[in-house]
């Protein structure tokens, strides 16, 4: 073999290796990792705006933008119970450029209520962070002659009485069907697309009664439009003190208590994944973010991932037997 052909192959060797291995590979070359976020992060919220869906993503994406350095944008896309938005993000590109802010309904009860999803809760989205939680309020305009819930139930067995939700799956259709399920009354489901198309018809009278997350009926409630005549939490709510539980009404044990959260498409990579958990986490605890989730009528649930899920588990088992003895169903 020739000297020069012996150089050339022995080159060739060297190079070899240097070619084969990413990690010495300068940073902006075609198969470097690329940097997280390199554009815009965009929060699909799957519900209308005013909703406290919609506000939990907001207050936490405005502190998120600042930490991350890219614009994290809220973008409502509503429908069919929070199907249609949980099912862009189950399905958009995971590179953690597009997140879910889930609730109750999407990560849990939608699996339940509807025979097919177009998505998997369990295999498609995976858990960010738990964000919050809040009770819901049964609610009736102020000039409706019911004052308490034992009124409103005996009212509801002489005729049938209209309840609005901001749509089939939520947490407040949920709760109204439990109580129809253990007191025997007769409230007739009427979904709206979120809770600021509920609001007016109820304070119009156009509907007899709502139940729904307390936030976006606080206000209304504080200055006299509406009327709380129960929350459905264990213990009364901090945002109303004055509005009795639904079990001290007299349906003894009865609890259950909306709650949001952030996921992301199940692929996404596990640093994106830990680093946007540790921001949300931190974000949660600072005491700006606290007095606003407060000041709206929900109070701070952090959860970490790994927590997130298991928690999740345990709504998934209570709601499929709330479901099933309820027999609510929707296809």
């Amino acid at each position: 073999m020739s000297l020069p052909r012996r150089r050339l192959l022995a080159g060739a060797g060297l190079l070899a290796p240097a070619l084969a291995t990413p990690a010495l590979l300068a940073p902006g070359t075609a198969r470097a990792q690329p940097a997280w976020p390199n554009r815009p992060v965009r929060m699909v919220v799957p519900f209308p705006g005013g909703g406290a869906t919609d506000v939990t993503a907001r207050v936490v994406c405005e502190r998120l933008s600042v930490l991350l350095g890219q614009p994290v944008v809220v973008d409502n896309r509503p429908g069919a119970g929070g199907i249609l938005g949980s099912d862009m993000v189950a399905k958009a590109e995971p590179d953690g450029h597009t997140l879910l802010t889930c609730t109750i309904g999407t990560a849990s009860i939608n699996q339940f209520l509807y025979s097919k999803l177009p998505y998997d809760p369990a295999k498609d989205l995976t858990s960010v962070a738990m964000a919050n939680s809040l009770a819901n309020v049964v609610v009736v305009p102020a000039s409706s002659e019911i004052r308490s819930l034992p009124q409103l139930l005996e009212a509801s067995k002489k005729t049938d009485m209209n309840y609005g939700t901001p749509g089939n799956g939520t947490s407040g259709h949920m709760c109204a069907e439990l109580l129809k399920s253990r007191t025997g009354a007769k409230f007739m489901h009427v979904p709206y697309r979120g809770s600021a198309t509920v609001i007016p018809d109820l304070i119009a009278g156009r509907i007899e009664l709502a139940v729904d997350n307390i936030p976006p009926y606080l206000p209304h409630i504080q200055e006299g439009r509406l009327r709380a005549i129960a929350v459905t939490s264990k213990a009364r709510w901090f945002a109303l003190p004055d509005v009795p539980t639904v079990a001290e009404s007299g349906v003894a044990g009865f609890e259950a208590e909306a709650w949001f959260g952030f996921q992301a498409p199940s692929r996404t990579p596990k640093p994106v994944l830990d680093r946007l958990s540790a921001m949300i986490l931190d974000i949660l605890k600072e005491p700006a973010v606290i007095a606003r989730l407060r000041d709206v009528g929900s109070e701070p649930r952090p959860l970490g991932p790994t927590e997130f899920q298991a928690f999740i588990k345990a709504e998934d088992a209570k709601w499929q037997e709330v479901i099933r003895v309820s027999g609510a169903r929707l296809d």
